[in-house]
């Protein structure tokens, strides 16, 4: 049994992992790098071990340094939360090479379903619906014209090895392929160091849909509904909720027993999520990610299941006590991610003091954050502070306790998106579930 967790993370996940650790009476490792040694999941961590220097390259992304903490804190196991090296396949590798227990899949599955292409290829192979395109990687200026055709345009270039927007250019026209192939393919070298791109047809007005999953890679896999993260700016989501507001029981279930189906045949272990577009009643797989999502509450809310311990048990006896009859759905809850960022200046990021904090309570809400009053936000990393979830008996009332919520939480010394969500929850749009993916960037909410 895991007794010691190492979180090779920070900021509001590593908090959250740490609060599931404590509620099952294991042990928390927090590590930080120089400039968070006076962060929350430090503080509230049972130990603390400093990994490097602010640079995430040389902390949080420092496998030695990693694997060091780990052996000096007598750890039985590592949680990666998400991002840094949640999908790292060496990062799983050299866990596994060294005996070492990670909380999540296998470092063969984290490759397969990272790269984009070998994903889609499993992805078909599994019986999920999956969007027309390339089969393999397109490097020649003539293979990206005759498949570009063979689809019709618009169609968008991805880079195979990443995701969150980099790598992509949406293309409409032959004349614009050549530019738009290159510079995909040296942003992929970039944030990936894999130039590898592929095209696929672009759908202009789609919602994102995402299943959550849970398997112990054996006799047992279950679905914890889904997730609609259609708000998104960039290609990072911005609001999240549960059950989706346009899907029909009979298009719920249909795609839910898919999902277990596949995954079953997969072989997965742990949790993970299976994203899709979603267009014209239709659903086409877009990625697998095989961690903990950043807004894996929502399901939690309305499930009642801790994904978190859930993720902990699995690794630890190798089994998933939950069985789909036991899992209840009830009433409807939304995410707002709330970034350290001023929305009227292009979302720049905001760093400094935190002069005054207040979080709001009450019915049906909970903050998963990582902030308190004198805390410094650091300019090194992803700008997520906090995350607000509300929940409620349908969606109207979801959203008017997330209005409430938003009234009550005060964040004073750094800029936040806390208004930003004010106005979209107030927008007819919103409150009509009238929007795609393009929805925020075509409305003029960001001009106000």
């Amino acid at each position: 049994m895991i007794k010691k967790i190492l979180i090779a993370n920070r900021g509001e996940v590593a908090v959250r992992i740490i609060r599931a650790c404590k509620e099952l009476d294991i042990k928390s490792v927090a590590v930080h790098s120089n400039v968070d040694h006076e962060s929350m999941h430090v503080q509230l961590a049972d130990e603390s071990i400093c990994i490097g220097p602010h640079k995430a390259q040389d902390s949080y992304l420092n496998i030695p340094s990693l694997i060091s903490a780990f052996e000096i804190s007598g750890a039985d196991a590592i949680h990666p939360g998400y991002g840094f090296l949640s999908e790292n396949y060496e990062f799983a590798k050299i866990l596994k090479e060294h005996e070492i227990k990670f909380i999540g899949p296998s470092p063969e599955l984290i490759k397969k379903m990272g790269d984009k292409i070998e994903a889609k290829r499993i992805a078909k192979d599994l019986g999920l619906p999956t969007i027309e395109g390339s089969e393999k990687g397109i490097s020649k200026i003539e293979d990206a014209i005759e498949i570009s055709n063979k689809i019709g345009y618009p169609v968008l270039i991805k880079a195979a090895g990443g995701g969150g927007g980099k790598g992509m250019r949406i293309v409409d026209k032959e004349s614009d392929l050549l530019e738009n192939l290159q510079m995909a393919k040296n942003e992929a070298k970039k944030f990936f160091g894999n130039d590898e791109v592929f095209i696929e047809k672009y759908f202009k007005n789609p919602r994102h849909i995402e299943v959550q999953i849970l398997s112990d890679g054996k006799d047992n896999t279950v679905h914890l509904g889904e997730r609609d993260c259609t708000i998104q700016r960039r290609h990072q989501k911005v609001i999240e909720e549960t059950p989706s507001p346009v899907l029909s029981e009979d298009q719920r279930n249909e795609l839910l027993n898919t999902c277990v189906k596949a995954i079953s045949k997969l072989g997965y272990e742990g949790a993970g999520t299976l994203e899709f577009i979603y267009e014209d009643g239709k659903f086409y797989f877009l990625e697998m990610n095989t961690r903990l999502q950043v807004e894996h509450p929502v399901t939690e809310v309305v499930t009642g299941v801790d994904i978190v311990k859930r993720q902990i048990e699995i690794a630890s006896t190798g089994e998933l006590s939950l069985k789909q009859e036991n899992i209840k759905f009830n009433g409807h809850a939304i995410e707002c991610r709330i970034n350290a960022e001023d929305y009227l200046k292009n979302f720049q990021p905001s760093s400094g003091i935190v002069q005054i904090y207040h979080q709001p309570s009450g019915p049906g809400t909970r903050v998963d954050g990582c902030l308190f009053q004198g805390v410094k936000v650091q300019p090194y990393y992803d700008s997520l502070i906090a995350k607000l979830i509300c929940y409620g008996k349908d969606r109207d009332s979801a959203v008017t306790r997330l209005k409430r919520a938003l009234d009550e939480f005060v964040i004073n010394g750094i800029e936040s998106t806390i208004n930003l969500h004010k106005k979209i929850l107030r927008h007819e749009d919103f409150l009509q579930s009238r929007y795609d993916v393009n929805w925020l960037a075509n409305s003029k909410i960001l001009d106000q």
